[in-house]
């Protein structure tokens, strides 16, 4: 057993250090910031584009790829990949169609536009829906990661292991708010990057590089493109299911968006969500590939491992010399914490901005922001209760989440992208549109949970792939809101001002620097042909 040395200790203690030291600095250099609702939840809406990409990458980075997108590489080899390479498309979405609306109506959260452009029910749904996933799932399932990465990199107790990371950084995240997480997100991105590539190249020199990586592997373990007859992964689920989950992750979630709306302007923000468009190609290269050289080593006798979720950590523990594998689980704290960290920001900005001042309108800003700090405190205690029931999560944790996502979030992405493209779609359908959803995704939670004592048709469509179901429940998404809109009174004019393509020219009323936009766009084809290049080269 390779447990961790004196060194690897202190370099994780430095970690920390860093960490707390980098919250501390920011938090006192722009106190006064900090006093305000916009500087608390926003930044002060002037952050750069590099940290605007490195938060967007560092803040979905977490668990589910530390343990889960390594293990269902482990298993079902690269085709898992998808997911994150497709992501730099639709951050390319985000910045040059979504961003400019986001900006321009100034709105904190993604509640606050759905009220915009809709009514305060389609607010009042989407900030409920978002807080209650947000504790389902982002913080059960981090903590369920960090409980593993502690238990089998440091042989500790799994609960304890999910208790200091869920406190340390409900800490910093109360005591800076989002300037403190973008900044600390930064230093995690780096840190995280350098320790999985450092994991990856030892991994293959020890298989003995990339020719025998692929004699050691199945057919088909680096195929992208896989039949559509495969279980989790088909070639016809990748190309019309995930963009949909990709729409609502990237482009409506407040824990995503929250890092782009803090953005110095549109170029600036735009910038960001390209940068964090070319960090989005390398998990494929840092968490999958390293779950299928763990399946390489473990045919050839070179390491054991118990499941497949604990192939990164194992590898971690096994392969990395002293000193280098405090380093590197250094660097998994970091990207389970910044996970972690957002999602507690996301989430307070959601009960404070869509919920408390919704009830107490006339609240002052130092009370808005008191309010953040409690909630936050809040979803740490919601956090430490959840932890006992991590150990019901079973599977393949990426793929957990991912069917999860896809039951709650077509109706969601339809109310979204038709209200940013047709002028026509109004409140009525988009409530109509989203309770459908909602009662069709429930019922195949459920189902799903149950469908060992079903048949027939209920079996079907509690047993489809949660791809190609999430197909199927945006058509009737979409259909429904079409329907219940033209059926009904068409939105005001006033309304729709400046929310939708037909009543606004994307960068109309925004500073947006022609030579800026230019060289982006020259920046967004060249990361196009990257993903292309990625595709051809997974293909079979």
């Amino acid at each position: 057993m390779n447990r961790f040395a004196t060194l690897d200790w202190i370099l994780i203690a430095l970690y920390f250090a860093a960490i707390f030291g980098v919250a501390w600095w920011v938090s006192g250099r722009k106190k006064a910031t900090h006093e305000t609702s916009s500087g608390y939840f926003l930044a002060g809406r002037n952050v750069g584009w590099f940290v605007v990409g490195t938060a967007l990458f560092a803040s979905n980075i977490g668990s589910e790829h530390l343990v889960g997108l390594a293990g269902t590489g482990y298993d079902s080899g690269v085709a898992v990949g998808q997911f994150e390479v497709l992501a730099s498309l639709i951050l390319l979405i985000l910045g040059w169609l979504f961003v400019p609306f986001y900006l321009r109506s100034s709105v904190y959260t993604m509640p606050e536009f759905l009220e915009r452009r809709y009514s305060p029910a389609a607010r009042w749904y989407l900030a409920v829906i978002s807080i209650v996933g947000y504790v389902l799932t982002k913080i059960s399932v981090t903590l369920y990661a960090g409980g593993i990465v502690y238990e089998v990199l440091l042989g500790g107790n799994f609960w304890t292991g999910a208790l200091i990371i869920v406190v340390a950084t409900g800490i910093y995240t109360v005591l800076g708010g989002l300037r403190a997480v973008l900044y600390t997100e930064m230093l995690q991105t780096i840190l995280l990057i350098g320790g999985a590539i450092l994991v990856t190249v030892i991994g293959l020199v020890k298989l003995g590089g990339v020719s025998a990586l692929r004699a050691s592997s199945e057919p088909g373990t680096f195929d992208m493109w896989q039949p559509m007859s495969h279980p989790s992964f088909p070639w016809t689920g990748i190309l019309f299911g995930a963009p949909i989950l990709g729409v609502w992750y990237w482009c409506t979630d407040q824990f995503i968006v929250q890092r782009v709306l803090s953005a110095n302007g549109i170029d600036n923000a735009r910038r960001g969500t390209i940068f964090g468009g070319f960090l989005k190609i390398l998990p494929l290269f840092i968490f999958v590939i390293p779950g299928v050289i763990a399946a390489a080593l473990v045919k050839t006798g070179q390491l054991e491992i118990a499941r497949a979720d604990h192939a990164l950590p194992e590898m971690i523990r096994s392969l990395l010399p002293i000193g280098i594998r405090g380093l590197v689980m250094a660097g998994f704290l970091a990207a389970l914490m910044s996970s972690l960290a957002a999602v507690f920001n996301s989430c307070s900005t959601l009960i404070t901005w869509d919920i408390y001042r919704k009830i107490r309108p006339d609240s002052s800003e130092r009370q808005l922001v008191a309010v953040g700090k409690l909630a936050t405190l809040l979803l740490v205690g919601f956090g430490l209760l959840w932890i006992p029931f991590m150990k019901h999560i079973s599977g393949q944790l990426y793929v957990y989440l991912q069917s999860v996502q896809a039951y709650i979030s077509p109706p969601i992405a339809a109310v979204f992208l038709l209200g940013i493209f047709w002028k026509r779609v109004n409140s009525a359908g988009a409530i109509a549109s989203l309770a459908t959803g909602f009662v069709l995704g429930t019922a195949r939670l459920v189902l799903e949970l149950t469908k060992g004592s079903t048949g027939g048709l209920l079996f079907w469509y509690a047993d489809i792939n949660f791809l190609h179901f999430a197909v199927f429940l945006f058509a009737i998404c979409t259909g429904v809101l079409i329907a219940v809109s033209l059926l009904t009174t068409p939105p005001s004019a006033d309304r729709l001002a400046g929310l939708t393509l037909a009543t606004t020219a994307i960068d109309q009323d925004l500073e947006s620097n022609p030579v800026w936009r230019r060289r982006d766009a020259a920046w967004s084809i060249l990361l196009v042909l990257a993903v292309a290049a990625v595709w051809l080269m997974f293909r079979g």
